[in-house]
């Protein structure tokens, strides 16, 4: 699962990827998190299953699932108060019940799936 994190300069959108990434590897997930800005949009969406958009570009929303849907990319608004999730595990939560709880889990030792 690749999501991209996005906001307009891209500064707390990497704190946001950051602590999704590490919330989604404790749980053994085979996500990804990736930072983009509203600018980089049109090319980052092409790496994205799924879109996390600041809440502060919930203007663009309707642009931005416009240009997700073309691609099969799932977008989700973040709530106003996400940079508060310090570890992650809630916005993973918004992506998890965004997708169905569907994504791959990281092999565990031997080589099987956990």
């Amino acid at each position: 699962m690749r999501i991209l994190v996005v906001c307009g300069a891209g500064a707390s959108s990497t704190f946001v990827a950051q602590r999704v990434r590490h919330a989604a590897h404790e749980r053994g997930l085979a996500y990804s998190a990736f930072a983009g800005t509203e600018l980089s949009l049109p090319i980052d969406l092409d790496a994205a299953d799924v879109v996390l958009v600041g809440p502060h570009l919930a203007h663009a929303l309707e642009r931005i699932e416009r240009d997700a849907a073309i691609r099969g990319t799932t977008v989700v608004l973040l709530p106003s108060d996400i940079f508060n999730d310090l570890d992650g595990t809630r916005t993973l939560q918004l992506v998890r019940d965004a997708v169905g709880g569907s994504g791959g889990t990281l092999p565990a030792a031997g080589g099987a799936t956990a």
